[in-house]
């Protein structure tokens, strides 16, 4: 017992290390110091984290709903990430890049628990919603506001992590942040489409719980769907 909580303690003083001293943790990725440790705490931190806001927004509907967004949530940003990785990472070293594979992915993945620490920081706000209001597109729309917000500063944080990790690496930089900016489009493309694949997260009010719905329509057409009921439209 006492073992395993020290062992929590060392993967949350991980996250920590990195939030309250991001040069000197993003550093330490670029000299390869303790990774597989790195890689471990963050990936369950972060996970925790997603699962945390996860279910809240599910709570919206159901507990079915909310135990299985809980689920979702970290298994779509993980997902994502998996599927991404390997263009970012090939085309790194074709590039100049002697960053090793571990090197790279917890680069990625710090990029990854900072959006997970501010989903949760929003963890209250959007409880604070649910419980004061029933509109379900509003809920929405709130929410895509929020992933969005989180998301650009999970990005940018990303952008300079990898400048960082470049910085011995002059032959080919320039094309390699290039890749990376493509990258990120490309990475914020196939999450909203795996999240589309992946719904429901909130699930639809007055309709049964289900796990995955039919494939149709796409996530633009839906947001915008969702301004116009907002707006009467």
């Amino acid at each position: 017992m006492i073992q395993r909580q020290v062992q929590a303690t060392r993967y949350f003083t991980t996250l920590i290390g990195l939030l309250r001293d991001r040069s000197l943790f993003l550093e330490e990725i670029r000299s390869g110091i303790k990774l597989k440790s790195k890689v471990s705490s963050l990936l369950i931190c972060s996970s925790l984290f997603f699962a945390v806001y996860g279910g809240i927004i599910g709570s919206f509907h159901s507990v079915a709903q909310a135990l299985s967004s809980a689920v979702k949530l970290p298994s779509l940003y993980l997902i994502t990430l998996i599927i991404c990785f390997p263009t970012l990472y090939f085309f790194n070293i074709l590039f100049g890049s002697r960053k090793t594979f571990g090197q790279h992915f917890a680069m990625l993945l710090t990029a990854v628990s900072v959006i997970s620490v501010l989903l949760f920081s929003f963890a209250s706000i959007t409880l604070f919603f649910l419980i004061s209001t029933f509109n379900y597109q509003f809920i929405i729309l709130l929410n895509v506001a929020i992933f969005a917000i989180t998301g650009f500063i999970g990005i940018k944080f990303l952008y300079q992590g990898m400048q960082l990790l470049s910085k011995e690496d002059e032959e080919g930089l320039t094309t390699r942040m290039s890749i990376l900016r493509f990258w990120l489009i490309l990475y914020a493309f196939v999450g909203t489409q795996l999240a589309w694949t992946l719904r429901p997260f909130f699930g639809t009010p007055d309709s049964p719980f289900v796990l995955f719905r039919e494939l149709e329509g796409n996530f633009y057409l839906s947001l915008v769907q969702a301004l116009g009921e907002i707006l009467g439209f």
